[in-house]
């Protein structure tokens, strides 16, 4: 959605068009699910996560600053709600690995589900600071400068952080893969 279209409809909600929220909600419910499961690792925490990010953009639409993005807004709550969400429950869930590409055979639908689960176990070993500008950089395809407006972090420690944890994904994943005879 373009900044414009996004400010149109941020002052069409706080003046009360409840239309203008839902497409809102439209435009960003995927994204901010999909960032709030990668950092969760559950579908239903992340489902919770999505509709309390809306109930708090919503609420506090009106603290809104129209100098920053409204994507960087939405998804920094996200975040936060993520974040906050996993430091509650103190128990790292894995993922429903269930969702499998319907034009694999299953030998490779297998591998597919095993190298998935792989990648997934690795990032919630991460602690929350890795964690999280992993998903934003590759699952949500975020640009540094968006992740350092969404944490309100300098380019450079969202560098710094996304470099030490592709290293430690990359020592978790070898060294499964060297006690699972390279499988």
């Amino acid at each position: 959605m373009h900044k414009d279209k996004d400010a149109a409809l941020v002052n069409d909600v706080k003046n009360g068009d409840r239309r203008a929220m839902s497409k809102l909600v439209r435009h960003y419910q995927r994204p901010v699910f999909n960032a709030a499961y990668r950092i969760l690792g559950n579908m239903d925490d992340a489902a919770d996560a999505t509709q309390t990010v809306f109930l708090k953009v919503f609420e506090h639409i009106a603290d809104y600053d129209q100098n920053f993005k409204f994507f960087s807004w939405v998804y920094r709550i996200a975040v936060n709600e993520s974040l906050n969400q996993v430091k509650k429950r103190h128990k790292q869930e894995s993922l429903d690995d269930g969702q499998v590409s319907p034009w694999q055979g299953p030998a490779e639908a297998l591998d597919t589900k095993r190298i998935c689960k792989q990648v997934q176990d690795a990032l919630m070993l991460l602690n929350d600071e890795y964690r999280t500008v992993v998903v934003l950089k590759h699952i949500s395809g975020c640009s540094y400068q968006q992740i350092s407006e969404i944490l309100q972090l300098p380019e450079k420690t969202v560098k710094s952080r996304l470099y030490s944890a592709r290293q430690l994904m990359k020592k978790t994943l070898l060294s499964d893969a060297t006690s699972n005879g390279g499988n």
